[in-house]
């Protein structure tokens, strides 16, 4: 929210002399977020003056453009020149070049002096051009940073203003003024105006605050006026849509007139562009009292208005000029045509007000919250009067609004007000809530006073009475978020002023610390950066084609995914049930980048639905659910157990002199898996494994010892690798660590080391070709019996000496005892024995 200080002056005591950064200090106290600062006068410096053009002549040049030269006078007539500079002449006429052709002799322009600055740097001297000595600019809104239009000069006269030659046009235009902007939370939609963030001024300052609200003099009740019906047959959560509807008509408006340059300045230091009077004045209302506006074209409406939800197969085009195709859920403003407005959204372009608008219905409104968040949603529609609504609104405000727009067209816009007006609607109930003695102290941890605690809630707007166990508040009906004594000890805590909180540091009760599962998620995630693997974060948010590629490993088999029901992208609409899309698109970017050598990996949640997603209805806020409703609930939500992935590409260091870097290939993305197992005390077992994302003969399926099949790893399939234009022979791994943590004991005992020497033996074994070489493995290391330590394959060979379809395989066994130091023969046993269950089970023959 940006806050013009010369608007807020008008509802609360702002030192004259206090910049925007004084009333953000301010701000801050009372818990509101700087922002930024908007100063006009931070880019343009003056001399900027208005002045008079005495005379124009058009000049033909040879480049095919024709320029003015224009002789403009910057002082009154008989006086003199006080302004001195190199360029400023003391006769007080200016010699100026000018381009632009929409002004005539006479006309009343703004005029940069030399000496003066523009946004953008651009600094204004006089310099000889077309033949000239150009002394000075006749400026553009653009030039001056006060709007986008650049068709022409700003001709002052076209903003209803006569000013004085010589004037100083920055403080004509509002140029001095500055706007402090600030971030407004979700709970407090009422500081999204000037009369919500005057009252948190004054609440910060221990001044006084004058309600902008009550400097309007509105009708004690409206009757006789348009016709208005409430007519919502499907409310959300039981609420209706619209609970209060206020319309007021004025007739004979001039739409044509000029939007004052004291509310165009305000509007644009707020953030909002000056567009058309009757427009301005429904956005400097909103702004002032927080209560958006709709201008209809009255003579534009057929029949009464009647609020209701949307029917199917119902369209709009609303004011940007949009189709959209309406939801049952919406909430609309119709009269007999049909839609004419999104409610609390966008009105409809078919009762817009234009320059030929002469009668205009006023409607000041207040909708429900949920049903403008979901419209706004769903139509990806974000507008001013949306973000109010669905942060609510004052019910109280309303006919106050209204006749403060009222009032602005009767004196801006040569209006003149129907007596007659329209409110219809229930006031809800007001909020009360009993708040306990001590029980803020308690729930803060401050001693608070009975006055610090009756004067707080007091400025709040609320009402507080006496009783026996402390006090009843009546919340004001612009602070929608006070519901609970929790609420109000918090208010108090921010009137009182945070900084008079204690700052105590909580003891930790013995005996807690981190969870098994975060402490082996911690040492997993460790283990792998000390791996060197570089770890980062991808997008879960991925498309469908990913996850049918990924998340199965069979092709041709589509995976169960969530859509998202409003996705950033069409092209990621789904939520990730693997991660490597995400980190194989990480690591393609970085290859886009020149850094062709990466080791990279992710942890983080899949998304797994089962049969059940989601509930078939939401239950009602404010009520807590019952477990069954809870038990529904969990039911509905995906499965997310947490998964580590890695991608690696290129080599495993950067090339040196005498050092050869080493690709990365499939037997270092199992090494990764088994690093993952190990530093968890849980073994996984590798064997041949097929998966559509992985090369049909270089994959491998990782499991556990119970058969659980938990990850992939491999070389990557080359059709993948040539569509994301990545290196031939990238691995990749995918591991479910939520399955290793379920796996793990929860105490891991180191296995004992022996102090006896070890013995080793080599055997090479000739198999059929189709036989994995894991499976040869284990052969040998159960036949091997209990004095095998370890058994390792380190060469396959097939070719000139080994029969056609077969593969020599060669392991490296390693024996030894716990007790004493083996002979040559116990281990040429242990490894006859190996070699003879190898034979047995794959025909095994040793070279």
């Amino acid at each position: 929210m940006r806050i013009p200080l010369s608007w807020l002056r008008e509802s609360a005591q702002v030192p004259a002399g206090a910049t925007a950064e004084d009333v953000m200090a301010e701000l801050v106290k009372v818990g509101f977020e700087e922002e930024g600062v908007h100063r006009p006068t931070d880019t343009l410096q003056g001399p900027i003056v208005v002045g008079q053009v005495l005379s124009l002549v058009k000049e033909p040049q040879s480049n095919g453009k024709t320029i003015n030269w224009c002789q403009v006078r910057v002082v009154p007539e008989g006086q003199e020149q006080t302004l001195t500079g190199d360029g400023i002449d003391p006769s007080g006429v200016q010699g100026i070049i000018c381009g632009a052709h929409n002004f005539v002799e006479g006309d009343k322009v703004v005029v940069t002096l030399p000496g003066a600055v523009l946004p953008g740097d651009f600094r204004i001297s006089a310099r000889k051009t077309y033949g000239h000595l150009s002394a000075g600019m006749i400026a553009s809104v653009r030039e001056l940073g006060i709007g986008e239009d650049h068709d022409g000069i700003l001709v002052l006269s076209r903003l209803g203003l006569d000013p004085e030659i010589g004037t100083d046009a920055m403080e004509l235009l509002g140029l001095y003024d500055q706007a402090a902007e600030i971030n407004v939370t979700p709970d407090r939609g009422y500081a999204f105006s000037i009369r919500g963030v005057a009252r948190e001024y004054a609440h910060a300052t221990g001044t006084s605050f004058t309600d902008p609200a009550s400097k309007v003099q509105a009708p004690a009740g409206l009757s006789g006026g348009y016709g208005v019906k409430l007519n919502d047959d499907a409310p959300v959560y039981g609420k209706p849509g619209c609970d209060r509807f206020v319309a007021r008509t004025v007739h004979g408006v001039d739409a044509t007139r000029p939007t004052p340059a004291w509310m165009s300045s305000r509007l644009r230091l707020a953030g909002i562009r000056s567009i058309s009077l009757p427009v301005d004045i429904s956005n400097y209302v909103m702004l002032e009292l927080g209560q958006p506006l709709h201008f209809y074209d009255q003579d534009k409406l057929s029949g009464d208005i009647v609020v209701r939800r949307a029917v199917a197969g119902e369209k709009l085009t609303t004011l940007d000029g949009k189709e959209r195709s309406l939801d049952t859920e919406d909430l609309l403003i119709t009269d007999e045509s049909g839609p004419i407005g999104v409610a609390g959204v966008m009105g409809g372009a078919s009762t817009e007000v234009s320059d030929t608008t002469s009668t205009v219905l006023i409607e000041a409104a207040h909708f429900e919250e949920v049903s403008i968040a979901r419209s706004r949603r769903r139509h990806k529609l974000p507008s001013e009067a949306s973000k109010r609504f669905e942060r609510g609104v004052d019910w109280q405000v309303a006919h106050i609004a209204a006749q403060r727009a009222v009032d602005l067209l009767v004196e801006l816009a040569g209006a003149a007000a129907d007596e007659a007006g329209t409110d219809v609607g229930t006031a809800p109930d007001a909020v009360t809530i009993a708040l306990p003695a001590g029980f803020a102290a308690k729930r803060i941890g401050i001693d608070f006073t009975e006055e610090q605690i009756v004067t707080s809630l007091e400025d709040l707007g609320a009402v507080v009475g006496k009783n026996d166990g402390g006090w009843t508040v009546t919340a004001p009906s612009w602070r929608n978020d006070l519901e609970t004594k929790e609420d109000l000890s918090e208010e108090i805590a921010r009137l009182v002023g945070y900084d008079n909180i204690p700052a105590t540091l909580p003891v930790a009760p013995p005996g807690r610390g981190l969870t098994r599962v975060q402490q082996q998620r911690r040492r997993l995630i460790q283990a792998l950066a000390d791996a060197g693997l570089t770890e980062v974060l991808a997008y879960p948010f991925v498309s469908k084609a990913s996850n049918d590629t990924f998340g199965v490993p069979e092709a041709g088999t589509e995976r169960t995914a969530v859509k998202l029901a409003n996705p950033i992208s069409e092209e990621h609409a789904f939520l990730r049930t693997s991660i490597l899309p995400g980190l194989i698109e990480v690591a393609k970017r970085n290859h886009s980048r020149g850094f062709r050598d990466l080791a990279l990996f992710e942890s983080g949640l899949v998304f797994l639905p089962g049969d059940t997603v989601g509930t078939a209805s939401i239950p009602p806020l404010g009520v807590k659910p019952s477990d069954e409703v809870l038990d529904a609930l969990y039911d509905g939500v995906p499965d997310q157990p947490l998964h580590v992935a890695a991608v690696l590409t290129g080599h495993d260091s950067p090339a040196a002199a005498a050092h050869a870097p080493r690709a990365w290939d499939w037997a270092d993305a199992l090494d990764i898996a088994r690093l993952a197992g190990d530093v968890l005390g849980v073994e996984v077992i590798v064997s041949q494994g097929a998966h559509q994302a992985f090369h049909p003969g270089r994959a491998a399926r990782l499991s556990l010892r119970t058969g659980e099949v938990v990850g992939y790893a491999g070389e990557l399939h080359p059709k993948l690798l040539a569509a994301h234009d990545m290196p031939a022979r990238s691995v990749a791994l995918e591991i479910n660590a939520d399955a290793l943590f379920e796996a793990a004991a929860d105490v891991i005992v180191a296995r004992h080391i022996s102090t006896f020497p070890v013995a080793t033996q080599d055997v090479a074994l000739v198999v059929p070709r189709d036989v994995p070489a894991d499976d040869v493995l284990s052969a040998l290391r159960e036949g091997a019996g209990e004095l095998l330590e370890d058994v390792a394959l380190f060469d396959v060979y097939a070719g000139k000496g080994i029969e056609e379809g077969k593969k020599s395989l060669a392991f490296g066994l390693r024996f030894r005892a716990n007790d004493r130091t083996l002979t040559a023969d116990e281990a040429s046993a242990a490894r006859e024995s190996a070699v003879a269950l190898a034979a047995k089970r794959f025909g095994a023959v040793q070279r």
